[in-house]
């Protein structure tokens, strides 16, 4: 019997859709919403409605029922003290993915609470995978210099552990038998530490490096500064931490294709930038390969940068010494949910069960 999945990933101004029968993609779009359309919702939450229903006419215009279905897969929230893996999208996960005390609000967040209501209708489970939230970090990494802060995990787990899945595999080896480091270099640039099949730290798009549109770490007694220089706002500062920061702060683009070309014509800045994006990459990973302490079996560049022929032969560079590179471009997303769904309702992974602390 196959298996046929609705894919749901919402971002902040689209939401990704995909129908999955078995391993193959029959359907893919990407629908845009416009900051007229978003403008009405005050909240996040205000949006489901409108979501749910561009879900639906994404059904009907491929004549489709959610009645054809198995299952509903969703990109994970923003909830604190999720595992990897799965979870079914049960009432404690739905009050997380709505309350702030558990959970922070991102769009990504809409997903489940969209999936729930899509597949009550149909009697069928939804479920949210590997979450941007889903690592457990031992009590060593939860410390940081403040004591009112709690030092939580936030990266791209998703395409990170599927392709650390997707490395073993093409490797003939079991993920849980290797220690692998991740990077992932999109619009924002994320790592992770995967050792013996459990992601044991990280370093999210705001604590390494800069992106083509997040700042990355900076120095903080001089963000410090600008915070209270009276120039910005809260949002502002917001903005130039994510969304405006990064690569784009300088040239305008966060566009790495046209970063790249504008480098290879001669423009200097471009080119600084180019280099510097790479230096700051392989610093993040030397950062957490003491980790490891030298035990590392490969190093996984992936994501859209990953595509650069140039960038990643600059950041090898760097790093070919630590562990030999496995370059795995692209994000992946919906194909890693609905791989990470057939696992699930096969039997080859746990289905978990949130419980609110």
């Amino acid at each position: 019997m196959s298996v046929k999945q609705l894919i749901i990933n919402p971002g902040s101004t689209s939401t990704k859709l995909a129908v999955y029968e078995d391993k193959n993609c029959l359907f893919q779009e990407t629908i845009q919403h416009t900051n007229e359309e978003l403008a009405c919702f005050e909240e996040l939450t205000q949006q489901v409605s409108f979501r749910t229903e561009v879900v639906e006419q994404f059904l009907a215009g491929h004549g489709l029922k959610m009645c054809e279905f198995d299952a509903v897969m969703c990109r994970g929230g923003m909830v604190w003290d999720l595992s990897t893996g799965g979870y079914l999208i049960n009432d404690d996960l739905i009050r997380a993915l709505t309350d702030d005390r558990f959970s922070s609000s991102h769009a990504s967040n809409l997903g489940g609470l969209m999936g729930k209501i899509l597949a009550d209708r149909a009697g069928i489970p939804a479920f949210i995978y590997d979450a941007v939230t889903a690592v457990t970090l031992p009590p060593i990494a939860r410390i940081n210099g403040f004591p009112e802060i709690d030092r939580h995990s936030c990266c791209h787990v998703l395409n990170m552990r599927a392709m650390a899945i997707k490395y073993a595999k093409e490797h003939d080896r079991k993920y849980e038998d290797l220690n692998l480091l991740v990077v992932h270099m999109g619009g924002g640039i994320s790592l992770s530490v995967h050792q013996k099949g459990e992601i044991i730290d990280s370093l999210g798009d705001d604590e390494g490096p800069f992106s083509p549109e997040r700042s990355g770490s900076i120095q903080i007694l001089e963000v410090l500064k600008l915070c209270f220089s009276g120039k910005y706002t809260y949002e502002e500062m917001k903005k130039k931490v994510r969304g405006k920061g990064g690569i784009f702060a300088f040239l305008g683009t966060s566009n790495m294709k046209e970063i790249e070309r504008m480098a290879e014509e001669g423009d200097a800045k471009a080119r600084i930038l180019f280099d510097a994006q790479a230096y700051q990459v392989a610093k993040g990973v030397g950062l957490l390969a003491v980790v490891l302490k030298g035990d590392c079996d490969a190093v996984i560049l992936t994501g859209g940068m990953a595509y650069s022929q140039k960038l990643v032969a600059e950041i090898e560079k760097y790093i070919s010494f630590l562990a030999p590179v496995e370059v795995m471009p692209g994000e992946n997303e919906m194909e890693s949910l609905a791989l990470g769904g057939l696992r699930m309702l096969g039997g080859e992974e746990p289905v978990k069960q949130y419980r609110l602390p």
